[in-house]
């Protein structure tokens, strides 16, 4: 794939030198590019030498002159130019073989690429590291990365990653610490199979690499009702015992859904440091919760208010302890109602994987103003969800309006509008 713009933010040095959306960036002094990696490298320069090729066909060689680590405003289509690393494991736990036929194009794909990692903060196996990779990395001092590494324990990382190469990927993990390449690692708890004392063993190899691992995610398997492995699901009596193991290390976090099956208290903000690895679900009923206490609230609107959060079963208890808050408020009233997937099945319990049926179906009776759902249910910069169905689509037949909440940590866009009432 080449370097093909998507877009140029306002008032950037590409706007000004009339950089467009699809036009193609082939080389900065010459230099071939084969991701974002190299045109960040290769941008840090007060003075360089853009070669274009215009939507048009044209070629076109543009000086420029600009401070030494100012941004030229480019947006690409993608973060890698060529061809992205693609997976080549067979995980038992791999949530994309768990999806029916039908969903976007984007959810089917399956990378392992460590650009991806570097880039976009992607889980990465090492499974398919090379060589070259290594020299990259150690010339170009890349990092952090995010590893999935479940095991330590070669022949069970060889049986859950159904790939004879996925033991020896660990001797990465040793590389990485001699180079001090930093990484933040990723355990996917599967009961039965690295759960007890293989977890044990892994969090003590892991502490081994001492500072080099930035932090450890535990996070549960997850399983759809489109799995036919026999996988087993984290129940309260695996997640008590996974929770006392992962407090023996430091750096170690168990993610939310952890406490909620343990059914115990979602720790203080301290438990998750720096709050690294969010996108994983740990941490983020905290952050929400911290971030809610910031806000000074109105002892009672103008006009009366009545909205709803359709949220996952994962967060209804945070949204329920914000709820409770909210409508202490004079004139507004709101209730938290938790989407049950009948897509996925029941055990899905994160709001990321909501689909439009299951949503239209908990919300369609509902008597509000609008209802609050989160941006994570959408793809981003879009109305879409996982179905392809859109939010316009679930508007027109809900006949309700919608509160789209852009980060999922903070509730201060509503807040402000509640505010401003």
């Amino acid at each position: 794939m080449p370097a093909v713009v998507n877009s140029v933010v306002e008032n950037s040095i590409a706007q000004e030198l009339e950089i467009e959306q699809g036009d193609e960036i082939l080389s900065i002094d010459d230099n071939k590019m084969a991701d974002m990696i190299d045109y960040n490298f290769y941008c840090k320069s007060e003075l360089l030498t853009l070669e274009v090729k215009k939507k048009n066909g044209e070629i076109e060689l543009i000086e420029i002159e600009k401070d030494y680590d100012e941004d030229l405003g480019i947006v690409f289509e993608s973060a890698v130019f060529d061809r992205v690393k693609p997976c080549l494991n067979h995980c038992i736990f791999c949530f994309v073989d768990q999806q029916p036929e039908g969903l976007r194009d984007t959810l089917y794909v399956k990378d392992d690429d460590y650009r991806l990692s570097y880039l976009q903060g992607t889980y990465i196996t090492l499974t398919n590291f090379t060589d070259k990779d290594r020299e990259r990395i150690k010339r170009m001092q890349l990092g952090p990365f995010y590893v999935s590494v479940h095991t330590t324990n070669p022949e069970l990382r060889n049986k859950m990653l159904r790939n004879p190469n996925a033991g020896k990927a660990l001797e990465n993990l040793e590389w990485f610490r001699k180079n001090k390449i930093p990484f933040h690692a990723q355990i996917v708890l599967c009961p039965g199979l690295n759960d007890g004392k293989e977890l044990d063993r892994t969090l003590s190899d892991l502490a081994k690499l001492k500072n080099t691992v930035l932090s450890t995610a535990i996070v549960p398997v997850g399983i759809t009702q489109f799995r036919q492995d026999g996988l087993k699901q984290v129940d309260k009596k695996c997640a008590q015992e996974t929770i006392d193991i992962a407090s023996k290390y430091k750096r170690v976090c168990c993610s939310d859904e952890f406490f909620l099956l343990a059914e115990r208290e979602i720790p203080p903000a301290k438990y998750y440091g720096n709050f690294s690895q969010l996108e994983d679900g740990v941490g983020s009923i905290r952050l929400l919760l911290e971030d809610f206490k910031k806000y000074k609230l109105p002892k009672k609107l103008k006009t009366p208010l009545k909205f709803v959060f359709a949220t996952s079963y994962a967060a209804k208890d945070a949204l329920k302890y914000i709820s409770d808050r909210l409508n202490k408020i004079e004139n507004l009233e709101c209730s938290v109602i938790p989407v049950k997937s009948n897509y996925w099945g029941e055990d899905i319990t994160v709001a990321g994987l909501i689909t439009t049926d299951d949503l239209i179906r908990t919300v369609k009776d509902v008597e509000a103003d609008f209802v609050v759902i989160p941006s994570i249910m959408l793809r981003p910069y879009s109305e879409d969800f996982l179905d392809g169905k859109t939010l316009s689509y679930v508007k027109k037949t809900t006949k309700k309006d919608f509160f789209v909440v852009q980060n999922i940590y903070s509730m201060s866009e509503l807040i402000n509008y509640i505010n401003s009432l």
